[in-house]
């Protein structure tokens, strides 16, 4: 005799979510629900989209020297980590802006920066990394 039992989950009146007895999960989504889930990511990716035309056009935005970096970008400079720049910038030490949930930096505070508190090495890295202009 074979033994079949399934299990069903139900969440906030939209979604099921059955188990069978091989415990292959199915979800099922009423319509509505999905409607709802589905503007809401496409206006995340419509917010992105902004963000991300933002940044492609930062030359009529931006100086030369004032091309945006990230994060990423500004740890891997200066061979700090992500937590290193957070304490820059709630110490005041290094300003940034943010776009949406993004933190950037100008190059050129990022290069007075390194100016202000590098030693001959940092500077000498960072003008090889990312020339004067």
């Amino acid at each position: 005799m074979l033994y079949f039992q399934k299990f069903r989950i139900y969440f906030c009146g939209c979604v099921n979510i059955d188990a069978n007895h091989k415990n292959h999960f199915f979800m099922f989504i009423n319509d509505n629900c999905f409607i709802e889930w589905m503007e809401k990511l496409s206006k995340g990716i419509n917010e992105i989209g902004k963000d991300l035309k933002l940044l492609a056009n930062t030359t009529g935005v931006f100086e030369n020297d004032d091309k945006p970096l990230d994060n990423q970008d500004v740890s891997r400079l200066l061979h700090v980590s992500h937590r290193t720049l957070q304490r820059y910038r709630t110490e005041g030490l290094l300003p940034f802006f943010k776009l949406g949930q993004k933190i950037y930096y100008k190059t050129s505070d990022v290069r007075e920066f390194v100016y202000k508190n590098g030693d001959y090495w940092d500077i000498k890295r960072f003008d090889d990394t990312i020339p004067a202009k």
